[in-house]
């Protein structure tokens, strides 16, 4: 039984084989005997000029593209054991890890990286994370001339870098205006991935604003699906007509090779970090000294605003520009300098890039209308902190809380001792979803001050949840707001 099934399919290989066979000869047109010998003049044109312009770009960026190659030496810890990166390949990691006679001095890295000429005299625009913290900086250009070159400027915020090298004829690439990108343009990615000189990729811009990537405190990523590696950092990702639209920085990837995501830093941020550097040796950024946060349907409702393109401002810093100039608590950003801000990360960008003792109208949303104001920006200082009883549970919404004591205000650094406390929050409650987290302390509700648990539950028993209770919090010191809402809806 087995041979006879055996010997059918056989028979039915062989004659669909032979079917095929005698298609193929009764209709040639099938298998292309009547194929055009040449493409369509139209289609053909078009691939051309497109390949041309990759040509033009690839030539034109070529002498402005770098190689960099640093050293940095990586000590023992006090307990003899050696620091070890993170991304050393996996037998080098073995062979250090192991072998008895490594220095007691540390041992050499060496990492590799891009970086784009932005001056006849020699400064190279690349990423902090290439040069940060190394002993030595080798520049190669594509001419294979060889350089060291020294650190003018590193800003860790953005990662972003200034080197400079001494030489002669060098050629600067031309920085174009970021803002004018559009989603689905095509771009070139260049760089020397995994140690190989000079290489182009290709693809199209994916995105704009891409932020919230743990990559820098500063983020307005620009993601393209041209490829980019290891060894593809600092150097420039350029439009078609050979102008760097930005510095490829990061790639996002599972494996930790190219998977279509890609993220560069704007050419205008670029630009503005870059001058500074120059300028400064540092970074000088603009400052208001508000608390933001984004908004969502239900906060807007709160204050009466329809939509969500602004910004709250959830706290103002004492004798700061923002409070010089009349911001309030409450208030809801419109514009900054004439232009719209959608959310936090982008007023943020806008701030920082402005010059301190720069004015600027700044539109409000306040109680219903709209307001102007003028602020005189200020300078961020390093380290200034930026837009990052009796007890009772209530089971409504899910969280324990006390009165503020003086000894808990303490403990909390806090210098005021009216309010209440949130001492526990249950997972998946109505606090809980609005963001509240125990150590965060309740100091008004609908923007009436409650001192005590006992005003809180009666400012409380007069509100309704399904429409959305707003309470004012003290977060490590901050303001912000949050609203409460229950899952229910008004019939």
């Amino acid at each position: 039984m087995t041979r006879s099934r055996s010997l059918r399919s056989e028979v039915v290989r062989c004659l669909v084989f032979a079917g095929a066979i005698g298609l193929a000869l009764a209709v040639p047109s099938a298998f292309g005997a009547d194929r055009p010998t040449t493409p369509p003049a139209g289609a053909m044109k078009v691939a051309e000029d497109l390949s041309a312009a990759f040509e033009y770009v690839a030539e034109s960026v070529k002498a402005s593209v770098v190689n960099i190659t640093s050293v940095k030496t990586i000590k023992p810890t006090m307990r003899g054991r050696q620091e070890l990166p993170e991304e050393i390949p996996f037998p080098e990691f073995f062979e250090r890890f192991l072998r008895p006679d490594v220095p007691k001095g540390g041992f050499k890295q060496q990492g590799f990286g891009a970086g784009v000429i932005v001056s006849e005299d020699g400064h190279i625009l690349t990423n902090n994370h290439v040069v940060a913290d190394a002993d030595e900086i080798t520049v190669t250009l594509t001419d294979k001339r060889e350089y060291k070159a020294k650190i003018i400027g590193t800003d860790p915020k953005t990662d972003l870098a200034v080197v400079k090298i001494k030489a002669d004829n060098l050629m600067p690439a031309k920085l174009g205006d970021s803002d004018q990108v559009r989603v689905g343009e095509w771009v070139v990615a260049v760089g020397h991935p995994f140690g190989l000189s000079y290489t182009i990729t290709t693809g199209i811009v994916s995105a704009k604003g891409r932020a919230n990537r743990a990559v820098a405190e500063y983020e307005d990523f620009i993601q393209t699906d041209a490829a980019i590696n290891p060894g593809n950092s600092g150097g420039p990702l350029v439009n078609l007509k050979g102008e760097v639209i930005g510095i490829n920085t990061a790639i996002f990837s599972r494996s930790g090779g190219y998977m279509g995501i890609g993220f560069a830093i704007p050419s205008n941020m670029a630009k503005s970090i870059m001058q500074s550097l120059i300028d400064h040796g540092k970074v000088v950024r603009g400052w208001l000294g508000v608390v933001i946060q984004n908004l969502d349907e239900a906060m807007a409702e709160s204050f009466g605003f329809k939509g969500t393109n602004g910004v709250l401002v959830g706290d103002v810093t004492p004798d700061s520009p923002a409070e010089k100039a009349g911001m309030k608590q409450g208030d809801i950003i419109l514009k900054f300098g004439g232009k719209e801000t959608n959310d936090t990360n982008q007023l943020r960008q806008m701030v920082a890039v402005t010059s301190p003792g720069t004015k600027v109208k700044v539109e409000v949303f306040r109680e219903g209308e709209r307001e102007t104001l003028e602020v005189t920006v200020g300078e961020l200082e390093s380290g200034l902190a930026t837009i990052k009883g009796h007890e009772a549970e209530d089971e409504d919404l899910g969280m324990t809380l006390k009165n503020l004591t003086p000894e808990i205000a303490e403990q909390l650094g806090l210098k005021q001792t009216k309010g209440v406390v949130v001492t526990a929050v249950e997972p998946f409650s109505v606090a809980a979803k609005a963001g509240l987290r125990p150590g965060d302390v309740i100091v008004a509700v609908q923007n009436k001050p409650v001192d005590t648990l006992a005003e809180f539950n009666k400012a409380m028993s007069k509100q309704d949840l399904k429409k959305g209770v707003r309470l004012t919090v003290l977060s490590e010191g901050m303001r912000r707001f949050v609203l409460l809402k229950s899952g229910g809806s008004d019939e």
